[in-house]
């Protein structure tokens, strides 16, 4: 849960700017929207690809940060 408190001197926009930093920042909003609707639980198979995938492309990006 996020609080925040109004400052002195604080107009409401800023203090609203500051709480939309807050909730993005703790993404509790992107967590409802996942959970809004069912998704089916990936297979085991599909992770380890998609890992490979992402170290294959991990890889390459650390090479080309030296070159």
């Amino acid at each position: 849960m996020i609080k925040l408190a109004k400052l002195p001197k604080e107009s409401n926009e800023k203090l609203m700017s500051r709480f939309q930093k807050k909730l993005t920042g703790s993404r509790i909003v992107t967590m409802k929207k996942e959970r809004t609707y069912f998704k089916k639980p990936v297979k085991k198979r599909l992770v380890r690809a998609s890992a490979i995938v992402r170290d294959n492309f991990r890889a390459e990006k650390a090479k080309k940060k030296y070159m």
